[in-house]
């Protein structure tokens, strides 16, 4: 392939679409896509609509997570053009999802574990914790709210 950006989309798709059958025990299974994502840093807050100009899903099968990320302008606006990629395997322990970010376009950010609180109501989920990355100055609290739509 050409861009090792395509090569990453194709390794997380072929990890999300895996052929084993799902859980029905566990609600986060499944294809979601991001509506809101607030960030609080440093006292500042950052709320971000993901229902207006870009789009977010996130895929949960039985032991890996990817997520994928593009603006609506389909890269035509450079200002605003954005693509993000990640995923991994992740834990669940009652209500305390941990992410193993193994593979990310931003590659600073692969190798970090980062847990949250979950909470699944219906057709939402709502994921809320601390993402740390000491070299990185990142030390911020990530709130998201999903629905569901596989």
């Amino acid at each position: 392939m050409k861009s090792p950006l395509a090569f990453i989309l194709c390794i997380l798709l072929t990890a999300a679409c895996s052929t084993k059958p799902k859980s029905v025990s566990s609600p986060i299974i499944g294809t979601w896509k991001l509506l809101s994502g607030t960030l609080i840093e440093n006292g500042d807050t950052l709320v971000t609509d993901y229902t207006q100009n870009v789009s977010f899903i996130k895929i949960i099968n039985d032991d890996h997570f990817a997520f994928l990320q593009h603006d609506l302008n389909h890269g035509q606006d450079t200002a605003n053009a954005v693509f993000v990629a990640g995923g991994g395997p992740y834990t669940l322990n009652e209500n305390t999802y941990t992410e193993f970010l193994e593979y990310c376009n931003d590659r600073t950010w692969e190798g970090h574990d980062f847990s949250f609180t979950i909470t699944v109501q219906n057709d939402t989920l709502i994921q809320k914790g601390l993402e740390v990355i000491e070299d990185q100055g990142v030390n911020r609290m990530n709130i998201e709210i999903y629905k569901k739509v596989l």
